[in-house]
């Protein structure tokens, strides 16, 4: 990802991100940053930027026409408006979800303000985001641009040295972040808890998310009662659990906003995609109302699915199993040479598995696509998709029947539960070598087919 920020003090932004992480992550290339100072493109041969603002008050104002020209210098060779964020106290308050939000972009673009603001008519020509911070007032928008960078750019895959610690940092699922301790064991009298010196990864987990809660209940009630509602929802949805569990990991997992909840009446989303559980066909109705158009729906309810056909002009469908692994314990992996894969593989992965490249991109950068190697030669793959689920296994054909397959499976779903994650996978409805290898694994099928619908 590219970061292009427009200012009037280009060395607060060269300095404050050339150091530690982000300065690390930009020499190796995984993120970049430009400065571009707003003086430069101003037409006032004294280098003037600034003017007093019509119908008087206190301060300066930044002119409209350096502004606009310095945004067309960084945009001329782009092909499509880039998102273009305004800090601004009037603006939508940022928060660990739009900083994800916004990690999904290739280049944005900031605007720092200065002296009184920026006159208005360039900010509505080329602000697509209006963002605050906080609500207070600084000096201008260069301390908040970094702050929002640095939050955005450690959730780019690379960026950080441990691929999973950006997932479950702070506000991962609604809760602060546990406590944690490095050595000496003990200091000053006190000592690091037991449990930290177990090994036993289990009761590791559930001590952290004993603690997490604990801590937002206690600084967080506004996140706690957030928490609470996905708890209560898992709750109700658990009752048939092979059935809900696409719904019930999705808010697990910390990655589902609650669209609608009441009773069995549920609407989930994430990005595109909605989730959809109703009470009965009049409730079905008036949940898929909420639902955009043009958006994808999951959903295990026959009556949704006719709905969404005769009455929402759906015409997409693809017809699934749903299987769930609820055993703890690790499963056996036979073949050893299996390794994460990176953006190098992207197109070896098109050339056996059909997708959208924007999606196997996606799922490469994210750190959760996996192969096997014969060697130094890749010769099959699984990857989990962006709602949890796994998929896209593949081994090539003189391999097969040697167990790759199985062993694919069986380090993703490894590494699922050692994340305190249910896995879980859909087999498209005529499969029957995967709806095998599941039944091999121990995965149990629900009863109840799932579709996909767009």
């Amino acid at each position: 990802m590219k970061f292009h920020v427009m200012t009037l003090f280009p060395e607060m932004i060269e300095n404050g991100l050339g150091t530690s992480i982000l300065g690390r992550a930009a020499e190796k290339g995984v993120i970049s940053y430009e400065a571009v100072n707003i003086r430069d493109y101003t037409l006032d041969k004294h280098g003037k930027v600034d003017d007093y603002p019509y119908g008087g008050g206190a301060g300066m104002l930044i002119r409209a026409q350096p502004v606009y020209d310095a945004y067309q210098a960084i945009t001329a060779s782009f092909e499509q408006k880039p998102r273009t964020i305004y800090l601004t106290p009037q603006g939508r308050t940022f928060d660990q979800k739009m900083a994800a939000e916004l990690a999904k972009e290739k280049e944005l673009v900031f605007v720092c303000g200065h002296y009184e603001g920026i006159d208005e008519r360039v900010l509505e020509k080329i602000v697509t985001d209006y963002v605050s911070i906080g609500d207070y007032v600084l000096t201008g928008g260069e301390l908040p641009v970094m702050v929002m960078i640095d939050a955005i750019a450690r959730l780019i895959p690379g960026v950080l040295h441990n691929d999973v610690s950006a997932e479950t940092e702070t506000f991962h699922n609604d809760l602060l972040e546990y406590p944690q301790y490095t050595r000496p064991e003990e200091w000053q009298g006190k000592k690091v808890p037991e449990v930290l010196l177990s090994g036993n990864s289990k009761k590791i987990n559930e001590w952290r998310l004993e603690q997490s809660i604990e801590k937002t209940k206690l600084h967080r009630p506004d996140l706690y009662a957030k928490y609470e509602q996905k708890q209560e929802i898992i709750k109700r949805l658990s009752k048939k659990k092979r059935q809900n569990i696409h719904m019930m990991e999705l808010l697990h997992r910390g990655l589902g906003e609650v669209v609608y909840d009441k009773g069995m009446d549920i609407v989930l989303k994430f990005e595109n995609l909605y989730m959809l559980h109703a009470e009965d066909v009049v409730s079905a109705r008036e949940l898929l109302m909420k639902v955009p158009t043009g958006a994808m729906v999951i959903t295990t309810q026959e009556f949704v699915r006719d709905l969404l056909e005769k009455e929402f002009g759906k015409t997409g469908f693809c017809k699934c199993s749903q299987a769930v692994c609820t055993r703890k314990e690790a499963l056996t992996v036979r073949y050893k040479d299996i390794r994460q894969l990176d953006i190098t593989y992207l197109e070896y992965i098109l050339e056996h598995y059909t997708s959208s490249e924007e999606h196997m991109k996606e799922c490469l950068n994210a750190g959760v696509m996996y192969g096997a190697f014969d060697e130094d030669r890749i010769i099959g793959f699984i990857g989990m998709h962006s709602e949890g689920s796994m998929g896209m296994l593949f081994v090539e054909e003189e391999y097969r029947k040697k167990g790759i397959g199985a062993s694919l499976e069986s380090y993703l779903i490894n590494l699922q539960i050692s994340n305190g994650f249910t896995p879980y996978c859909h087999i498209i409805e005529g499969n029957e070598k995967s709806m095998a290898l599941q039944e091999k694994l121990g995965l149990y099928v629900a009863d109840t087919p799932l579709w996909w619908i767009w």
